[in-house]
């Protein structure tokens, strides 16, 4: 049974963070996919699920496409909202997985019922699947406008009377430039191009997540931050990368990210770091591997000759580092969904490295643990059989046993140690500082 999507304007302005906090509260069982606190493009949705799904009896992907398959009017919303971790990467590339992680290998929320904010024309549209009736559907619009008139202005808030915590690594300073080592080992004998090599920092606290993504979205603001509250885990991101984009219509698009300069404390220091950025070849040589690893993913379950480079090494400035992006493009093969592109793609060859089969086994042996959350993908698949997922990176994942920040980059034979070292505590600074973290401290 195709759904039928019910629509009506609010008729006014909310703003997103005070239309959370007025219709989803604390709920364990919600969503934000956050175009920003300064947004002037794209569209934000929130909502409550219908219901939430983190054991899956087989394979995962086979479950969306079932959960999926029977289709709705155009909205891209309305479906699931939820992530796909590393460890996946089990039933995606057919390969043995050695760790498993304390998080769900995927966590999917069922939204039946959203708010969508367009920031362009500064519109808010209640959204709801219609098989239960025009009835049900004026009750709930009657339900959320009246929360949103009481909706008051929210803003981030530090406890400042709050004790400093310290984070972990899960390797020493030491370590981690030891396995850097044996990356430019690897690829020196010719068993990989690029390395992502990742460590992980850990915070014994479990904050309240909203409260905590408020801060994040305030220090980091980006086009695809996240708030996703699966039971007891939630995921906050300030990804700033698209993993896939797939339009109703079978466009797929991909936007890696290969090259990180932090910013400046100056304008002409930041002018010097961008332009160290766009001159190195070492991150254009990583971003161009990359880049061939997705066109070859893409060229897997695309029409011929339809995938091609729209955008070469971009740069893109964000409140703590400029990075190099660029953009692949390809359309679908009829028959094909959004399901079998994710089956193609999935991880990321920025979270991997090149070759992926070859990169991926060598990551785990040197990592030896499991990424969990961080490294996979998150966003949502719309009953339409539209697409729109990033990167798990600049993330918080919260749960009872605390807090976790996955960081890292990638290892080519030009990369120097120490520079890799300080690249991923830079990428992992303001998140901690969002936990109220000191700088991590190295294990053992």
């Amino acid at each position: 049974m195709r759904h039928r999507v019910l629509r009506a304007p609010l008729g006014r302005w909310v703003d997103p963070a005070a239309a959370y906090a007025a219709v989803c509260g604390n709920s364990d069982e919600a969503f934000w996919l956050d175009s920003g606190p300064d947004a002037t493009t794209g569209t934000s949705y929130l909502g409550l699920a219908s219901a939430v799904t983190t054991e899956f009896d087989g394979p995962v992907l086979d479950w969306l496409r079932a959960a999926t398959d029977d289709g709705a009017d155009a909205d891209a919303a309305l479906g699931y909202v939820g992530w796909l971790g590393y460890e996946l990467r089990a039933e995606t590339m057919g390969v043995d997985v050695a760790h498993g992680s304390r998080y769900p290998e995927a966590a999917w929320l069922r939204v039946e019922r959203a708010l969508a904010f367009d920031h362009a024309t500064r519109t808010v549209t209640l959204l709801a699947i219609g098989d239960a009736g025009l009835d049900e559907f004026e009750k709930w619009r009657t339900i959320v406008e009246r929360a949103l008139q009481a909706a008051e202005p929210v803003s981030a808030t530090d406890d400042d009377d709050a004790p400093p915590l310290v984070a972990t690594w899960a390797y020493s300073d030491d370590e981690y430039l030891a396995m850097i080592a044996e990356c430019q080992r690897a690829i020196t004998e010719g068993d990989a191009y690029q390395l992502c090599l990742t460590t992980e920092a850990s915070v014994a606290v479990s904050p309240d997540p909203v409260a905590t993504y408020l801060r994040l979205r305030q220090s980091s603001p980006t086009h695809h931050g996240a708030l996703i509250r699966a039971g007891a885990v939630s995921l906050l991101s300030a990804s700033p990368e698209q993993f896939l984009s797939v339009s109703p219509d079978g466009v797929v698009t991909t936007s890696p990210i290969k090259g990180t300069r932090p910013r400046g404390s100056t304008e002409a220091r930041d002018w010097l770091e961008r332009s160290e950025l766009e001159g190195s070849a070492k991150e254009r040589a990583e971003n161009v591997m990359i880049v061939d690893l997705m066109r070859n993913d893409l060229a897997r379950v695309s029409l011929a000759g339809s995938v091609e480079v729209t955008s070469l090494l971009a740069v893109e400035s964000y409140a703590q580092v400029h990075q190099l992006v660029s953009t692949v493009r390809g359309i679908l093969r009829p028959g094909l969904t959004g399901i079998d592109a994710i089956a193609a793609c999935f991880p990321a060859g920025s979270m991997t490295g090149a070759p992926k089969f070859s990169a991926a086994r060598i990551l785990e042996r040197l990592e030896n643990r499991a990424r969990g959350v961080y490294s996979g993908a998150f966003g949502y698949l719309g009953f339409d059989g539209s697409v729109d997922l990033a990167m798990v990176i600049r993330s918080i994942v919260i749960d009872p046993a605390g807090s976790t920040v996955g960081t890292g980059g990638g290892i080519t034979a030009l990369s120097v140690p120490g520079d890799e070292l300080a690249e991923a505590k830079l990428k992992a600074a303001a998140l901690l500082a969002v936990l109220g973290a000191s700088p991590p401290r190295g294990r053992g």
